[in-house]
């Protein structure tokens, strides 16, 4: 089964502000004992959204301005901590197709393109100046265009990047490396059986 090229992205976004945002305060560590990675939506960044009481503390994600986005802002070193898979996939069983940031812990990074979720890095004011625009006006789509490395929003447009290992993974549609072996079964076996050893 071919997976999908994903060469842009299109959505409504949310500012999360905030450096070194770290995999415990994503998806808090009671919820890492979950069946599937499907029981992790709507958890992600429980702990800051609810107080201990459950009463919402007013976070961006909870604003109903933001209902429905797809895109996340965020600052430097964001998913850092442990290397936790949950994170990331609870981000993305919420919602979230794309991520903006100054940058990315790097297992973090790994975690999301194999979940066909790019983590695109780009400049403190160019993720300030997109957030001020969809603070203003929530509505606004935002694209993400892999191929030309770049962010549009209304009349705002600024570049991005991401290692090149990943922008290809993910254009060519070879990001996930479960279905790559299972897409080239034959061409394993075939070289299991031609092994002297086995």
């Amino acid at each position: 089964m071919a997976l999908d090229k994903i060469t842009s992205i299109t959505g409504t976004a949310v500012h999360l502000p905030g450096a070194d945002i770290d995999t415990d305060r994503i998806i808090p560590a009671r919820y890492l004992k979950c069946v599937t990675f499907d029981d992790l939506a709507d958890k992600h960044f429980h702990d800051v959204r609810y107080d201990p009481e459950g009463n919402a503390t007013g976070h961006p994600l909870d604003d109903p301005r933001f209902k429905g986005a797809s895109i996340m802002l965020s600052g430097p070193n964001f998913g850092c901590g442990s290397s936790r898979e949950h994170a990331p996939q609870a981000i993305y069983r919420s919602g979230f197709r794309a991520i903006i940031a100054e940058s990315f812990a790097e297992i973090f990074f790994g975690n999301s393109t194999t979940l066909g979720m790019p983590c695109l890095s780009a400049s403190r004011e160019d993720i300030d100046a997109l957030g001020a625009v969809i603070g203003n006006a929530p509505a606004t789509e935002v694209t993400i265009d892999l191929e030309a490395m770049e962010v549009t929003c209304g009349e705002t447009r600024f570049a991005i990047t991401m290692p090149g290992s990943a922008r290809h993974a993910l254009t060519a549609g070879r990001w996930d490396p479960i279905q790559e072996l299972l897409d080239n079964e034959g061409q394993i076996t075939a070289a299991g059986e031609a092994l002297p050893y086995v």
